[in-house]
C-alpha cells in the first residue's frame, strides 16, 4: 500500500469542448509534483494518477485507485489558469463520490485554489474526509504521519469531520523563503505517466509553438516563485497563501511571493532539458519582476547552453527595456501581458493599476522590437463595462496586433474579491462548476452594471472570430511564423463554441 495517491480529475471534455480534442493545453499537475517531491523527501511513497493526461473516464480512473490501494487520495486541485481549481472541481467531487461508492479503504483529502477559496462548502461533501486550506505543504506531511483516523489536531492547515461537525485547524505557515529549495525541493517528473517518455502526454498551447503541432510536445510548466505582490479584483491567485480561517476573506488579503534560488531553479531547468522538453512555460504570476532574481536566472539560461522556447508573464508597468535582450538572449520568446481592457475608466476601476493607455501602446512595440512575441490578455465585462467599453477593448487589441490574444469573459472566480463583492451585494454567481470555465457550453459570466452576462458572453466570442480572422493578423502571422501556420490559425478561427447563455 502506498503512502499517497496524487489524483488529477479529468475535467476536459466540459471545460474545452472539442478544443479539448486538439488545440488545448494539456498542462503538467506542476503542484501535484511539487507535492509529490516534498513528501517522498520525507520518506513517504508516492505516486502520481493524472487521469486528464491518461484521458481516463471515472470507471477507469477507480479501477487504477483500487489496484494502488492508497493509504491516501489526494486530490491536487490547482492549475496555471485562474479558474483552473474551480473548473478542476467538474471531474473531482464525482470522481471522489465514486471511489467511496467502490468501499475503497483510501481516506480522501482535497487541496487547491477553489479548497482555500471555500473550504468549508468542500469539506462539506460526503465522500471528501479532509481539506487542506493553503498550499498544503506542511499539512500535507503533518497528515501522513498520523494514521489518518486519530491525532488529526495536530495537522496545520487541515479541516476534517468529527460527530457531524467541521473542524478546521490553525493554518500554520507557508513554506518560508529560506526553506523553499529543501522543503519544496523540485518536481517528481518520473511519477508522470507516459507513452514512450516522461512528458510525452503533455502539450504546449498551440500558440506557443507558433500555431504549428512541432515541439507542442513533450511540454514542461515550472515556477521560479510563488504568489504575487499585486491585488488585482479579479484574481484569486495569492488565496494559496492564506494564513488564516476566517471566513469572507479572500486572494487580497494574501499577497506576496516566495522564490527559489536561482541556482536550484536553474538545475531544475537542467533535468527539463536532459529530458527533451524545448517548449517552456514559466507560470510565475510575475516573473518580469525582481531583477534581483530574474537576471541571474536569465544569465544562467545562456551560460548553461539551455535551448528553450519559453514563455513568461509581465505587468505592463514592470517591462524594462535595459532587460529585454537578455530575456531574448536566454530564449523568452512570448512575453505574456495583463493589458485586460481598453477604457481607462473600466481599468481603473479594477484596481489593476494606473498606467495609461499611451505607455500599453508603447510597451507593447518596445517589445516587439526585441523579436519578443507579445501574448495580450483581454477581460470583458468588468462592472463597469457597457458595450463601448467592450469595444474599448476590441478595438485595443486590434490595434496593438499581438502575435497571439486571450479573450475572456469576467468571472467572479472563487477566492477573488470580485467574489466577495458579488456576495456582499447579492449577486447572482455560477451555481455549478462549469459555469466557471471559460470555454464551456455552460460558460455564465457576471453581469455588469449595464449588460447581462450572456450579453458579455456573445460579444467576447465574436470578438475572437473577429480578431483572429482579421487580415492584419493573419497577415502578421504569416510574415512571422510562416503560410502554413497561418493556415492553422484560419481552421482554429472556424470553430464555434456553443454556449448556454446567449
Amino acid at each position: 500500500m502506498i503512502d499517497v495517491l496524487f489524483v488529477i480529475p479529468n475535467s476536459s471534455k466540459k471545460a474545452y469542448q472539442g478544443l479539448a480534442n486538439h488545440y488545448s493545453t494539456i498542462e503538467p499537475p506542476t503542484w501535484a509534483l511539487l507535492l509529490a517531491s516534498s513528501v517522498r523527501k520525507k520518506g513517504f511513497e508516492a505516486q502520481i494518477l493524472d487521469c486528464g493526461a491518461l484521458r481516463l473516464d471515472e470507471n477507469d480512473a477507480v479501477k487504477e485507485i483500487e489496484a494502488l490501494k492508497p493509504r491516501l487520495c489526494c486530490f491536487v486541485l490547482y492549475g496555471q489558469n485562474p479558474n483552473s481549481g474551480t473548473t478542476s472541481m467538474i471531474g473531482a467531487e464525482s470522481l471522489s463520490d465514486a471511489i467511496k461508492d467502490s468501499n475503497s479503504d483510501s481516506k480522501i483529502v482535497f487541496v487547491g485554489s477553489h479548497v482555500s477559496s471555500l473550504p468549508r462548502e468542500v469539506l462539506s461533501k460526503k465522500s471528501i474526509d479532509f481539506v487542506l486550506v493553503n498550499e498544503g505543504v506542511y499539512g500535507l506531511i503533518d497528515l501522513l504521519k498520523t494514521d489518518l483516523n486519530s491525532n488529526l489536531h495536530n495537522c496545520q492547515a487541515l479541516g476534517f469531520k468529527k460527530d457531524n461537525e467541521m473542524i478546521f485547524n490553525k493554518v500554520g505557515s507557508l513554506v518560508p523563503l529560506d526553506k523553499m529549495d529543501e522543503d519544496l525541493p523540485g518536481y517528481a517528473w518520473d511519477l508522470l505517466p507516459k507513452k514512450n517518455k516522461t512528458l510525452d502526454l503533455y502539450r504546449a498551447s498551440y500558440w506557443h509553438t507558433y500555431f504549428s503541432d512541432e515541439d507542442r510536445t513533450p511540454f514542461a510548466a515550472v515556477y521560479s516563485s510563488l504568489g504575487c505582490m499585486f491585488a488585482c479584483n479579479f484574481c484569486m491567485i495569492n488565496i494559496l497563501n492564506r494564513t488564516s480561517n476566517e471566513d469572507n476573506t479572500d486572494a487580497s488579503s494574501f499577497k506576496g511571493m516566495r522564490f527559489w534560488t536561482p541556482d536550484f531553479f536553474l538545475d531544475q531547468l537542467g533535468i527539463l532539458q536532459e529530458l527533451g522538453v524545448k517548449t517552456l512555460r514559466l507560470s510565475d504570476e510575475m516573473f518580469f519582476l525582481n531583477k534581483k532574481f530574474y537576471v541571474p536566472i536569465l544569465e544562467g539560461i545562456i551560460k548553461r547552453g539551455y535551448d528553450f522556447n519559453i514563455w513568461a508573464y509581465a505587468r505592463v508597468d514592470t517591462v524594462r527595456e535595459d532587460q529585454l535582450e537578455l530575456f531574448k538572449k536566454a530564449g523568452v520568446n512570448w512575453l505574456a501581458l495583463g493589458i485586460e481592457s481598453g477604457n481607462q475608466n473600466v481599468r481603473l476601476s479594477i484596481e489593476k493599476g494606473k498606467f495609461r493607455d499611451i505607455n500599453i501602446r508603447d510597451i507593447v512595440n518596445l517589445i516587439k522590437k526585441y523579436d519578443i512575441n507579445v501574448l495580450g490578455n483581454y477581460i470583458f465585462g468588468f462592472p463597469e463595462d457597457d458595450y463601448k467599453s467592450l469595444k474599448d477593448t476590441l478595438d485595443l487589441a486590434i490595434e496593438l496586433n499581438c502575435e497571439h490574444s486571450n479573450f475572456y469573459a469576467c468571472q467572479a472566480l472563487p477566492g477573488s474579491p470580485l467574489y466577495t463583492y458579488s456576495k456582499n451585494n447579492n449577486l447572482e454567481l455560477p451555481s455549478k462548476y462549469e459555469e466557471y470555465a471559460f470555454l464551456s457550453y455552460d460558460c455564465k459570466p457576471m453581469d455588469t452594471k449595464h449588460l447581462t452576462g450572456g450579453e458579455v458572453l456573445k460579444f467576447r466570442d465574436e470578438a475572437w472570430h473577429k480578431y483572429f480572422s482579421n487580415k492584419d493578423y493573419l497577415n502578421l502571422v504569416e510574415k512571422k511564423f510562416g503560410k502554413e501556420n497561418k493556415k492553422n490559425v484560419e481552421e482554429l478561427s472556424k470553430i464555434k463554441l456553443d454556449r448556454k447563455y446567449y
